[in-house]
């Protein structure tokens, strides 16, 4: 239900862009807004063994794997791109995993980097935010408990924290990101003892 929901929003904010935002920069480095929905689309849809097969493929190495859908997708159109989206936002493959809470994570985490650049900031509804964080510590994937070990995050705007140590709060969001490799990013948005052992 949550992933569903942020998949069809992430469909309506897309809908709104123009072509000179569709090109423009993401928070994912070398990748334009346009590569960053590519790459959600085209990974929530695979099915496990299918994502197993094309891991072992490439022996492993993400950035071969994530350069796939880039070439397949390269003829779409963004309203088709868009279309595929709202077609997918019931999670299948290995966005079901979890409970659907890696479709969750992927698309929220990947709207932020699309909407951060351009400017357009949002308020997350907190039941999505919530469980995001929870999953990003527990996901050895995402790796956000090994990103901030030794700490106590606690966010600033909802009733959540986690970890033990120095603290570093800020936003639901700024923690999440903080938790998926983007606390770069967010840097001016975090405060507490904990702050300068995470830039560390």
């Amino acid at each position: 239900m949550l992933a569903r929901q942020e998949r069809a929003e992430f469909a309506d904010f897309l809908d709104t862009l123009t072509p000179r935002q569709w090109s423009m920069a993401s928070l994912c480095q070398g990748w334009t807004v346009r590569d960053v929905v590519v790459h959600t689309i085209a990974y929530l849809d695979q099915t496990r063994p299918r994502l197993l097969i094309e891991m072992v493929r490439h022996r492993g190495d993400i950035n071969r794997l994530n350069a796939n859908p880039m070439e397949r997708f390269a003829g779409q159109r963004p309203q088709q791109i868009v279309e595929l989206m709202r077609r997918g936002a019931e999670p299948s493959g290995a966005g079901a995993l979890y409970g659907g809470r890696v479709a969750l994570i992927e698309c929220l985490i990947h709207q932020q980097d699309v909407r951060r650049p351009l400017g357009s900031f949002r308020s997350i509804p907190q039941d999505r935010l919530r469980a995001s964080l929870d999953y990003a510590r527990m996901s050895p994937v995402i790796g956000g408990a090994r990103r901030t070990r030794g700490l106590r995050l606690v966010a600033t705007d909802m009733d959540w924290s986690a970890g033990r140590g120095p603290e570093v709060r800020g936003t639901g969001e700024a923690l999440l990101l903080t938790m998926t490799g983007r606390s770069s990013t967010v840097a001016d948005e975090l405060d507490g003892r904990g702050v300068q052992l995470l830039r560390q």
